[in-house]
């Protein structure tokens, strides 16, 4: 059987009963729009008041001793002690 003969077969085919009615349903659904619910309002508030805790605590409290590295920085440089390149070049 080949792909056309299988098409043609399906369109004539009678339609499922569950199709009759199913676009006027649809689109009865689509009109009346989603349903009203303050979850998605209440959930949105809290999430941006955490993060607004959470920026204005990162401002207040500032975290010092992070630091780079002289040797990350130097990209043309000798190459890092814990490189890839210079752990596979060591002889065991």
């Amino acid at each position: 059987m080949t792909i056309d003969d299988a098409l043609r077969q399906l369109a004539a085919a009678p339609t499922h009963p569950g199709l009759d009615g199913l676009e006027a349903s649809v689109f009865a659904s689509v009109g009346a729009g989603p349903p009203p619910s303050a979850a998605p309002v209440r959930s949105g508030l809290a999430v941006m008041s955490v993060a607004a805790l959470l920026g204005a605590t990162s401002i207040l409290l500032p975290v010092n001793g992070a630091r780079a590295s002289p040797a990350a920085l130097a990209l043309f440089g000798p190459s890092p002690p814990l490189a890839p390149s210079t752990l596979l070049a060591t002889d065991r």
